[in-house]
This record gives C-alpha cells, sequence and structure tokens, in this order.
C-alpha cells in the first residue's frame, strides 16, 4: 500500500526543517511543493532544510521538488540543505548528481554561520 506524503516542519533558530515522510511522486511533490513554499513565505527563514529521513520512495518529482525549492532559497537570499536521506533516496539523488547542484548532509546541519540547526 502506497504511504502518503507528508510533511512536518521545525524551526531551529532560523532555520526552517521540512521534515519529508512516506512516497514522493508527483501528486506528493505537489502537495508538498505548495506546503512548503507557504511555510517558507510565511515564516521567512534565513535557511530550508529538506529532511529526507522518512522518505521511502522518490521519483524524479521529487528531484524537480528539491531544485524548485533550492532555487527559491537562492532567490530569497537563503541557506539550503538536504539532510539525511535515505539510503533509496540517497541512490536517486547520487544517480542525478545532486550532490553538485546543492547541499546534501547527514546528521546535524549547520549553516553558513555554522550554527546547529536540525
Amino acid at each position: 500500500m502506497k504511504e502518503e506524503c507528508k510533511v512536518i516542519f521545525r524551526t531551529s533558530g532560523d532555520v526552517l526543517t521540512a521534515a519529508i515522510t512516506g512516497e514522493v511522486d508527483h501528486h506528493g511533490a505537489r502537495r508538498i511543493r505548495a506546503k512548503i513554499d507557504e511555510e517558507v513565505m510565511t515564516e521567512r527563514p534565513r535557511g530550508l532544510v529538506l529532511d529526507l529521513s522518512r522518505v521511502s520512495f522518490m521519483d524524479s518529482s521529487g528531484i524537480g521538488l528539491i531544485l524548485g525549492r533550492f532555487s527559491k532559497a537562492s532567490e530569497m537570499g537563503m541557506s539550503f540543505a538536504v539532510s539525511n536521506p535515505s539510503d533509496g533516496t540517497k541512490k536517486i539523488l547520487d544517480l542525478a548528481g545532486m550532490d553538485r547542484i546543492v547541499r546534501i548532509v547527514c546528521g546535524k546541519y549547520r549553516d553558513e554561520r555554522g550554527e546547529k540547526a536540525v
């Protein structure tokens, strides 16, 4: 059975973490994208982290989700990172060469100022 894609937001300092869970396919990515964009516009953080540790499946729509949030963060002058991708998700990110475009971290994220965030 398909696991619905969801997002839970946490803030640590001025860094917003969007913890995504479930299967990130075309339908899930569209829903999650809107929720993340709305939260970013409301909170106006200095950094955005996409926590992918609980993503069970991701297709090219997930890559688009990441690249779109990276682009939006860059336009707004925010730092951006993908954190703790699950093993399957990490393979997809590696195949897409995402590590050459976005910052991918395992463990605690540190923004450019060296401050820890979840």
